[in-house]
């Protein structure tokens, strides 16, 4: 990869997300949702994460990304709920939740913990998981930790190590600094004035759209800074790239690539990123941003049945 190249990646890609809520945000009250019947689901609120249930059959567990809320699946829920068990996840702090215990550090930690101990008290077998962004990366240090608890992972553009965009010789050591500056800024906003303009700039980066935008520009807008901070520091100071080739999960790659990311260039980035995982399934969404499942919500849905359907 070129320089000039690799700059483009950068650019089109970890830009954006390491200026996500880098801005001043109050945190909005978060509309109830309701599901398939016209009912409120289930939800159960821990220190960290709350998870609302709602359809039968198999489980599948659904985790967003930063500072984005469990609304980001609604496209696939009604009729993934007509076959499965669907457990919609949220950080607290995101769509104007409570922060909870996520503003301290752990964030991560503490969810893949709490996620374990709900399968464990509801005695949910061969769950399978699908996790967008810090998500996925959510999705990919479960797997590591219990891997007994899954039968399978989606990871919806999201790498083992976000400093490798920097480079083949990025280390967590080497992007801390900057991660713990960025967390500090954002968590310094919080309570004051909200500005929708640089809201407004991440979203147009993340997702191709004009629907998908505004929905992106309103769910950065709801979250904590100062939860968004620690998340996106903790996202960048982990590193599982050593422990790929461990994970004996069955795990399907989402990817968007754009005009902004030629193809090529993202066959190369994220096939790069995981080639020590011994068991993984790559699927392509052209015409997409971050925000896969708004910007191409037919293609995603696909790759979604295809990965549900697996035996």
């Amino acid at each position: 990869m070129t320089p000039a190249t690799k700059g483009r990646l950068i650019a089109a890609i970890a830009l954006p997300l390491l200026l996500l809520n880098i801005f001043p945000a109050h945190a909005a009250a978060a509309p109830v949702t309701t599901r398939p019947g016209g009912t409120a689901p289930a939800t159960e609120t821990m220190d960290h994460i709350s998870i609302e249930a709602t359809g039968a059959g198999p489980a599948i567990f659904l985790i967003p990304g930063l500072s984005s809320p469990r609304a980001v699946w609604d496209g696939v829920v009604p009729e993934l709920a007509k076959t499965h068990k669907v457990y919609l996840v949220q950080v607290n702090g995101f769509a104007g939740d409570a922060p909870g215990a996520n503003l301290q550090p752990g964030i991560l930690n503490g969810i893949v913990a709490e996620l374990d101990g709900y399968i464990v008290r509801n005695r949910i077998k061969g769950a399978a998981v699908v996790g967008h962004s810090l998500g996925g990366l959510v999705g990919l240090m479960f797997a590591k930790a219990h891997p007994d608890r899954l039968s399978r992972l989606m990871v919806v553009d999201a790498l083992p190590f976000y400093g490798m965009l920097f480079g083949p010789t990025a280390t967590v050591a080497m992007v801390e600094p900057q991660g713990k500056a960025m967390r500090d800024q954002m968590a310094a906003t919080w309570g004051k004035p909200t500005d929708p303009a640089p809201a407004e700039a991440v979203a147009n980066q993340l997702s191709l759209k004009p629907e998908s935008r505004a929905k992106v520009k309103a769910w950065v807008m709801a979250a904590d800074p100062r939860v968004s901070g620690e998340a996106m520091y903790e996202d960048l100071t982990t590193d599982l790239r050593p422990d790929l080739a461990a994970i004996r999960t069955p795990i399907t790659l989402v990817y968007p690539w754009s005009a902004a990311v030629p193809k090529p260039m993202a066959d190369a980035l994220y096939k790069g990123a995981y080639a020590a995982a011994p068991s993984m399934t790559y699927v392509d969404v052209g015409n997409a941003a971050h925000f896969v499942m708004l910007d191409q919500p037919a293609a995603f849905a696909a790759a979604l049945e295809a990965f549900v359907d697996a035996k």
